[in-house]
């Protein structure tokens, strides 16, 4: 404990000495813990509510340490969103620096939509918190949002649910556009198998067979064990192509490819976004992106 609050103390003194006020920033500011939330809260949210993100884009929110101008931003905002099941292992430090001023608001734990299990690895059985890779999850994401921003900020409550309704209708449109894109593979190749166990409710929102070498990045990653497991599977059932993802490096799956002679192909984005120019700019062109790899590397049918 003596430890936790020297730590916490040592960031506060760094942002005092460093970090003069800001000037003309909203009223209003609200946090959220990494890239694909931030976006979710910003659809509702609009222009009068300042939004940032704890973890930066391109950055592996499992792993993240706060920084003095996280915790800035953190000591100055009035809400902030984290997706929790154990997503963000560094949120035990928010919670022992933060006091009744600050909302902490979990969106996974609190959403109307079923959890389910992380597959493999050392937290195998509990609930998988990367619910945002189904749309469906995503939209629970957003009603719990919506409900928090009216409940804080009650005189622009309409404003929050107005354009919370607009975006679950544009998630339905993405929904139905990725289930038409992914219906293009074979059958015999709907296999997806990628490093970390993350697209579990992506790959049973789309309908594909799913496997994965480690559960969550904060545990060991790519162990002999779970190395030789995924080997034994891999010899079994030879997908056309494995998967790596933009945040974690893609040797354990480049060994498992050259090993068998399978296709690699990545990377895809599950627990964060690209920069704004890159492919996964936001949450719609992140799932986009995914499945259009997805498609091409497991031997989708191509348009005449």
């Amino acid at each position: 404990m003596h430890q936790q609050v020297k730590w916490v103390s040592t960031l506060l003194l760094a942002i005092l000495s460093s970090v003069s006020p800001l000037a003309g920033a909203s009223t209003f500011r609200v946090v959220a813990s990494f890239p694909v939330l931030e976006d979710l809260v910003k659809r509702v949210a609009g222009d009068d509510i300042s939004v940032s993100t704890v973890v930066p884009p391109g950055a592996d929110v499992h792993n993240w340490e706060l920084t003095p101008p996280n915790v800035l931003a953190i000591e100055e905002a009035d809400i902030l969103f984290y997706n929790g099941f154990g997503l963000e292992p560094w949120l035990r430090h928010v919670k022992a620096m933060s006091d009744d001023s600050l909302l902490l608001k979990s969106v996974a734990e609190n959403a109307d939509f079923t959890p389910q299990p992380i597959l493999t690895g050392r937290y195998k059985g509990t609930p998988d918190p990367h619910m945002w890779l189904d749309p469906e999850g995503a939209a629970a994401y957003v009603e719990v949002i919506a409900d928090t921003l009216a409940e804080h900020y009650p005189d622009q409550a309409e404003g929050f649910h107005a354009r919370a309704q607009q975006t679950y209708q544009a998630l339905q449109l993405l929904d139905q556009a990725i289930k038409e894109r992914l219906d293009g593979v074979p059958n015999i190749n709907r296999t997806l198998v990628t490093s970390e166990a993350g697209l579990g409710y992506f790959a049973r929102a789309y309908d594909l067979e799913y496997a994965a070498i480690w559960g969550v990045n904060h545990e060991t990653q790519g162990s002999a064990q779970a190395m030789a497991q995924m080997s034994t599977r891999l010899a079994n059932e030879r997908p056309p192509a494995l998967f790596y993802e933009s945040t974690v490096a893609c040797i354990h799956m480049d060994a498992q490819a050259r090993e068998h002679g399978i296709k690699l192909a990545g990377p895809l984005y599950v627990d964060t976004l690209s920069p704004a120019d890159g492919p996964a700019y936001n949450y719609p062109a992140m799932l986009r992106h995914n499945a259009e790899l997805i498609h091409e590397a497991l031997g989708g049918a191509r348009p005449d």
